[in-house]
């Protein structure tokens, strides 16, 4: 065995919640690692703790000042504050672990700065896809020149509530607080269902896969909140399942476009038959074809699993090497695409005519309304009227239209997008 392999890793841990109990459970069974926790700090002393309570405190300079302790997990749910603890780590030399993708998604930029100026690793697989290896995948494995595209059912909770609701006929309300009870949703449930968990996610994807660095608040997104049982019916009569999908296609002349909304699959998508608390990401290479990644998305030991993984790797001293972010043919996210929808609403006029490019199916009756048709990206750009309550929108299972007809200067012109 080698000196890497023999590295000692004396870990501080931060928060004791549901992931972090699970991994303290799981690294008191696996002594392989050559890994022990000296100190964990939480928030509240008196809560009860499956953990010996000299482990404990409430000082994070104990961790942070503690010289023998060589690596810092992460895992507690507030941002701001879990951002000032791995600047902290980082910058006294520390190698971080990291599940908190809200924080690193918000802070990417700052964060790269700091591994590089204290050349010090921050590994977060576990804020991804949670037992799913993506981002080492796309670290290692894929050039962007090959990459095609990413997209991915990447927030447990959602497929949860989903499957409970579309499968089992269970109302949202009670498949929401099932979520909660099994620890698959976040302490603050609208992270999840209003999609900004996906969009913290897609955020990260987006580095590792085009080295584009941007925020979340860039994205395109919105979540399963306005879904109703009329867009369900819909989908039974398709033969299509509802997935709140993250993905990013890339376009031609160095652009990609990135957004995370509901969208039907078909039978004939690797994501058709992900349920419950899983996740799926498919990723096309221009080579190798489809890429199908699958398992838990959500829950303490499958997100436990994903830190272990990078504690392991911090035995070998491994580090992300951002090498997408330093290629010279930058590529910059895209506005400019046309998108196939569907639209469910309460009322006539409740959503523009104008936003349809074209118009392929239409319904109406006295409790719902429903369009199928094409709308240019910016349409979503311009207004909210997507996302208001009431107001449902789905994408199509091919989602972008290669060939419409769209208006300029007076004028009817083919649009062909690039890259489809």
């Amino acid at each position: 065995m080698s000196s890497q392999q023999q590295k000692k890793l004396v870990v501080g841990l931060f928060g004791f919640g549901v992931v972090g109990e699970g991994v303290y459970k799981v690294l008191q069974q696996t002594t392989s690692l050559n890994a022990s926790i000296k100190k964990i700090c939480i928030k509240n002393p008196d809560k009860p703790r499956s953990a010996p309570g000299e482990l404990f405190t409430t000082d994070a300079a104990l961790l942070l000042n503690d010289e023998e302790i060589n690596v810092i997990i992460e895992l507690i749910d507030d941002a701001e504050a879990a951002f000032t603890i791995v600047a902290r780590s980082l910058a006294a030399g520390k190698a971080v672990v990291s599940a908190n993708k809200k924080m690193i998604a918000e802070h990417l930029e700052e964060l790269l700065i700091l591994q590089e100026k204290y050349e010090t690793p921050l590994l977060y697989e576990a804020a991804a896809c949670a037992g799913i290896p993506v981002i080492r995948n796309l670290e290692e494995y894929y050039d962007n020149d090959l990459l095609q595209s990413i997209k991915g059912i990447v927030n447990g909770s959602t497929n949860y509530i989903l499957t409970k609701v579309l499968d089992e006929g269970v109302d949202y309300a009670t498949a929401l607080l099932q979520a909660q009870i099994e620890g698959f949703a976040e302490s603050d449930p609208t992270l999840d269902v209003e999609g900004t968990d996906a969009a913290n996610k897609l955020t990260l994807l987006l580095a590792h896969a085009y080295g584009i660095v941007t925020e979340p608040s860039s994205l395109t997104y919105c979540g399963i909140q306005n879904l109703t049982n009329e867009d369900a019916v819909y989908a039974r009569e398709k033969g299509y399942q509802v997935k709140l999908v993250a993905q990013a296609t890339k376009l031609k002349y160095g652009q990609v476009a990135a957004f995370v909304l509901p969208q039907f699959v078909d039978r004939y998508s690797e994501l058709y038959n992900v349920k419950n608390e899983y996740n799926g990401v498919v990723i096309e290479s221009s080579l190798a074809d489809n890429q199908f990644f699958y398992g838990k998305g959500a829950g303490s030991f499958p997100t436990a699993s994903a830190v272990l993984s990078d504690l392991s790797a911090l035995r070998y001293n491994y580090r992300y090497e951002y090498r997408k972010l330093q290629q010279q043919s930058a590529l910059t996210l895209s506005d400019d695409y046309y998108l196939r929808v569907y639209v469910s609403f309460n009322k006539l006029f409740q959503v523009p005519q104008e936003v349809f490019e074209q118009i392929t199916e239409w319904s109406s009756n006295e409790s719902r309304c429903y369009v199928t048709g094409t709308i240019h990206h910016s349409a979503l750009l311009q207004s909210d009227w997507w996302r208001k309550p009431g107001t449902s929108l789905i994408v199509l299972p091919e989602a972008f239209d290669k060939r419409v007809r769209i208006k300029e200067h007076a004028q009817w012109r083919e649009y062909e997008p690039a890259a489809l």
